[in-house]
């Protein structure tokens, strides 16, 4: 990529924090945002990084990032959409508010940043949207209708999306992570955690690295043919 700047949202931690280290050690700027105040910077050990404290669900906020980044000359080529919540219950007991928030975070908030920076894509004629799904988007989770519907949505985003500007030189992906050892698989007792183990072939969880070097490849310019698609990462998991 000719302009090496990269906007990722959810940097505070795993996935998000794993991918943007990579990326700045890859000699991209990177644009990190989170809801909290924290120190990209400390956490990657690199000044070239800047983040921004964001709500992805609020609309006026995204508008007012894109000024300061206009203002500051750090107009993205790459848009990494990582950002996510759960908030898992069986569907009968869901409520109102568990489906509202996780559709809101997950999915709303990808629309909300992409169009945002699209716009100078298209302009440019060059750029990279990935969008951070999961398996549960795929082949569904008992306990995690409103998360499994907002990453499907996720999916229909990506295809549709990638069809409407492929022609601008803009490709838009999606990366499907399936167990990734995280502060919430650590938190699995060992009884859970061989239950998930005996349903995945490579009979092991996948770290954060494995999504942030896929992640780096499809910002590169070798993967400039690869558009639309939705790129599991599961150990074997889910196979289409």
């Amino acid at each position: 990529m000719k302009n090496k700047i990269a906007f990722i949202t959810g940097t505070s931690k795993g996935i998000g924090l794993e991918i943007a280290k990579l990326f700045v050690e890859n000699n991209y700027f990177v644009i990190g945002t989170s809801r909290s105040d924290f120190d990209l910077r400390a956490a990657i050990g690199n000044e070239n990084c800047l983040h921004l404290k964001l709500d992805a669900t609020n609309r006026n906020a995204v508008k007012e990032s894109h000024k300061v980044l206009t203002k500051k000359n750090l107009i993205p080529s790459v848009l990494i959409n990582n950002a996510g919540i759960t908030r898992d219950q069986l569907f009968l007991r869901m409520k109102d508010d568990e489906w509202d928030k996780v559709i809101d975070n997950n999915l709303t908030s990808v629309f909300n940043i992409s169009r945002i920076f699209i716009k100078s894509m298209v302009k440019a004629k060059l750029g990279r949207i990935i969008n951070i799904s999961s398996v549960a988007g795929l082949m569904g989770n008992a306990g995690q209708v409103n998360y499994s519907a907002s990453k499907a949505g996720i999916g229909g985003f990506t295809r549709s999306l990638a069809k409407e500007v492929a022609s601008r030189n803009i490709t838009v992906n999606c990366i499907a992570p399936g167990f990734i050892s995280s502060s919430m698989t650590e938190g699995l007792d060992d009884s859970m955690k061989n239950k998930i183990l005996d349903e995945i072939p490579a009979q092991k969880f996948g770290n954060p690295n494995d999504i942030a070097f896929l992640a780096l490849f499809l910002a590169s310019n070798e993967a400039s043919y690869i558009n639309g698609q939705t790129i599991s990462v599961d150990g074997g998991l889910f196979m289409n």
